[in-house]
């Protein structure tokens, strides 16, 4: 299980000022600085990010992953700190796709699918989808992997 957590909102190369950087608090959330409402962080780039480059930023800065949520816990402390930073709902690290005839969704991280909290009609089986989590009900929804958005790494 990744230790502490990061919703990100600058990228593009940004580094934020609260970047965590040496010392990792096991447990804690380690939120960068945002502009509520906005995916650009205010002194950083142009504009947010589609999955996969949440992935990379994620994996390249921090060496982490998006985060994955494995009870209802969590993912109530993903919620509230999400709300805290923006009204968009972020990238998390689960992905729905077909393999092998079969619709199954799994997370980035390759950790077991053993919680989900998809909202009504979610997720969708059309095509492969990645997931944000609401930050007004905390449910889960499949939207196009392009889209631009923040999200939360776990580190």
């Amino acid at each position: 299980m990744w230790p502490c957590l990061l919703l990100a909102l600058a990228l593009l190369g940004a580094v934020p000022a609260s970047h965590p950087g040496g010392t990792r608090m096991p447990g804690r959330a380690r939120p960068t600085a945002g502009t509520a409402g906005r995916c650009p962080w205010a002194q950083g780039s142009a504009r947010c990010q589609p999955v996969p480059v949440p992935q990379r930023y994620c994996q390249d800065v921090y060496r982490g992953q998006l985060a994955s949520v494995h009870s209802a816990a969590r993912n109530q402390e993903l919620q509230k700190l999400a709300r805290t930073h923006t009204i968009l709902a972020p990238w998390i690290g689960a992905v729905t796709s077909c393999r092998a005839g079969q619709w199954e969704s799994r997370w980035e991280d390759s950790s077991p699918w053993n919680y989900a909290n998809w909202a009504p009609i979610h997720p969708s089986h059309i095509v492969t989808t990645c997931t944000t989590l609401s930050t007004r009900d905390g449910l889960w929804r499949s939207r196009f992997c392009f889209q631009l958005r923040p999200f939360i790494c776990q580190y």
